[in-house]
């Protein structure tokens, strides 16, 4: 992350700035470079050992993540017109309306579909 050398030679106020970016507050008094490079240099450490100790952003429970999974099952496969539609669809074709309508259902429809997969996929990492 930062080095101690690194973040030495930055003014309090380029200091000050880098503590607003990540959105940390610095340690102490904010009148002293050390307060800031504090800050710095430990927020990473802390914030792994926090996840650690899940504090904050944490893993799901096993039944969070088959609720998931089960969504995806219920969601099931496009059928070999549907995908031949989500293609179409994909390449910038469009019926009119109302159909357009349940053309777009099917589309959001594969979208939310891919992304549930995508984030089975993180989660599961």
């Amino acid at each position: 992350m930062f080095t101690r050398s690194e973040l030495e030679i930055k003014t309090i106020a380029e200091l000050r700035d880098l503590c607003r970016r990540y959105g940390i507050k610095p340690t102490g008094n904010a009148g002293y470079k050390v307060s800031y490079i504090t800050s710095l240099m430990a927020f990473p450490a802390i914030a792994l050992h926090q996840l650690q100790e899940g504090k904050g952003l944490r893993k799901l429970t096993f039944e969070a993540y088959q609720n998931i999974a089960q969504a995806l099952d219920e969601m099931n496969s496009p059928t070999d017109e549907q995908a031949a539609l989500i293609k179409l669809t994909m390449e910038g074709k469009r019926y009119q309306a109302p159909e357009r309508w349940e053309q777009e259902r099917l589309i959001n429809l594969y979208k939310a579909k891919q992304k549930l997969e995508e984030v089975v996929s993180l989660l599961s990492d």
